[in-house]
């Protein structure tokens, strides 16, 4: 499953011109949204959900739903709900004590919000497979589907940063304007501007928004510094312990992009670097959150000056990420002034 998933992807242009084309499609719906609140406040967490959200969905299905869509919101909410409820106290409580379940709420929203979501793609799934076509795919579901036939017969921290850190916000839009100009960004625009590649690399390093790792499984008894680990134990990578090495990286504590760049100014990859997780299951979409994280911020950036909102200073925008699986911050209102 996973070769296929990751040849299907490369299929429909994970890595390719095709995919960034969609992606540079995206950003200029996002940035006539931007444009839309006139420079008057508003919180960007479900508009920005929704663009990255909008790029897998363009591969899964095809097609892009709007923001305001009801589906499209009700799905995104039922993932967000998911994930902060999946390390929630009650949901580990639950996990040591499953006989205890019935007492849980957090237990039954997630088994509701499952069931919901999998009601969903299994409507989808019928409503593709009754104008499925072999020789005409549309999307990844149409090439699961024809897959599934031949073998059973045998994405906030973001915008937050640009806030907080106007100096280096300046430097980044001074990178900008000398690269790219008033032209869209593009991907090839990225090796010469290695002060905001280090910027977008420091903000995924010091966020660290996915700090535990998904569970994985030894497949073999394996012996780590003097530890015994027996076959079959499931370890959760902590993700955090390199991202913030102190050994590793000379600011770890702080937001430094400076970690990415060598004396004469130029970008350096560091090992220590591994928000994607490692080894053979890293994350399957590294090719295609690397594009958008830099269409996405690129684009902005080139359109938009990001200030708190009036009554907030940027001493005042609290940091401190959300709890769970995921640690996004927390959310807050700024103002997108065109720089037009």
């Amino acid at each position: 499953m996973r070769r296929f998933v990751l040849s299907t992807l490369r299929d429909y242009g994970m890595g390719k011109k095709t995919i960034e084309d969609r992606i540079i499609e995206e950003c200029g719906f996002l940035i006539k949204r931007f444009e839309s609140y006139e420079g008057k406040p508003f919180e960007n967490t479900d508009i920005m959900n929704g663009a990255v959200a909008n790029i897998t969905v363009s591969i899964l299905l095809g097609k892009r739903f709007g923001y305001e869509d009801s589906t499209f919101i009700r799905l995104q909410n039922l993932v967000t709900e998911n994930v902060r409820l999946f390390t929630s106290p009650s949901a580990q409580l639950y996990n040591m004590f499953p006989a205890l379940g019935f007492l849980l709420g957090a237990h039954k929203t997630l088994l509701n919000n499952r069931d919901e979501l999998h009601a969903f793609i299994q409507a989808t799934f019928i409503e593709y497979l009754k104008d499925l076509d072999e020789n005409d795919q549309r999307s990844f579901i149409d090439s699961f589907l024809i897959l599934q036939q031949e073998v059973t017969p045998s994405f906030k921290r973001i915008t937050s940063f640009r806030v907080h850190f106007c100096p280096i916000k300046d430097k980044v839009q001074e990178e900008i304007a000398r690269v790219v100009g008033s032209a869209q960004p593009r991907t090839e625009h990225r090796p010469q501007m290695p002060y905001t590649d280090a910027v977008i690399h420091e903000i995924q390093r010091f966020s660290n928004i996915v700090p535990i790792s998904v569970p994985r499984a030894t497949t073999v008894d394996v012996t780590l510094k003097g530890y015994s680990i027996p076959k079959g134990t499931f370890i959760l990578p902590l993700l955090c312990s390199v991202l913030q090495d102190e050994t590793q990286w000379e600011r770890p504590q702080q937001f430094y992009p400076e970690h990415f760049l060598d004396s004469d100014g130029k970008f350096v990859k560091r090992d220590a670097f591994m928000p994607f997780s490692a080894g053979r299951r890293m994350c399957a979409g590294e090719t295609l959150a690397k594009m958008e994280l830099f269409l996405f911020f690129t684009s902005l950036l080139q359109r938009f000056t990001f200030l708190p909102a009036p009554g907030m200073s940027k001493e005042d925008l609290d940091l401190t990420p959300m709890v769970g699986m995921m640690t996004p911050p927390i959310p807050y209102k700024c103002c997108a002034l065109s720089r037009s």
